[in-house]
């Protein structure tokens, strides 16, 4: 399976902004945005001002990165999309929202989506009763998510949870943190996938050209 191996601080200083690739580290000063505002590499540092092209380019890698999918991944979300009913860009989000792994991130059982896919992979999670190891496992509405019996001990596990208390909890999801389990209630809300900000628009123009 192809995978991102390198460094992922690379990739936010590059989208110049958090993209929460590394979980808590993310929210503290050891950041590496914080620290280095600027595009890694000898000219990153110069000023460059990027065409429309590059403009939509750049939000296409950015949004691939946070939900960290290889181009023939997003790509088919597109394309899923395009045969929807609702505007292209909500639905090709919607789509990618619904992978298993992104819905353990947002339960608050991981701190970063490399750390939820772990997870997946090693059948630490149930859907419905039953074990699923696949990280685009499409989730859908009153799905019952939960956290096997063994894997409630992994360390990681709580102190996402506790972590995620933190934050605001996305209103189409349930989640009961003394039992590690949640409910999908609902379809995404755009209105509240705005952290970290992505211009939908933008990727699908950039896949309609």
């Amino acid at each position: 399976m192809a995978r991102y191996i390198g460094a992922v601080c690379k990739l936010c200083r590059r989208e110049g902004g958090k993209l929460y690739l590394k979980g808590e580290r993310c929210f503290t000063e050891k950041c590496a945005v914080s620290r280095r505002p600027y595009p890694p590499g000898q000219h990153g540092q110069a000023r460059i001002k990027l065409s429309e092209y590059g403009l939509r380019l750049r939000e296409k890698q950015k949004m691939r990165r946070i939900y960290g999918l290889l181009e023939k991944q997003f790509s088919g979300y597109y394309v899923q999309a395009t045969h929807l009913k609702g505007r292209t860009g909500e639905e090709m989000l919607g789509l990618i929202e619904r992978r298993l792994d992104n819905v353990v991130l947002r339960m608050g059982f991981a701190s970063s989506r490399a750390q939820a896919r772990q997870l997946v992979r090693h059948m630490h999670v149930k859907v419905n009763g039953k074990y699923v190891n696949i990280p685009s496992y499409v989730v859908s509405p009153n799905d019952k998510i939960e956290i096997e019996e063994a894997a409630k001990k992994i360390p990681f596990i709580a102190a996402a949870l506790a972590a995620a208390g933190n934050r605001q909890q996305a209103s189409w999801l349930e989640v009961d943190k003394e039992t590690f389990s949640g409910t999908f209630k609902s379809m995404p809300v755009r209105d509240e996938l705005n952290e970290p900000s992505v211009r939908e628009q933008y990727v699908v123009e950039y896949y309609s050209r």
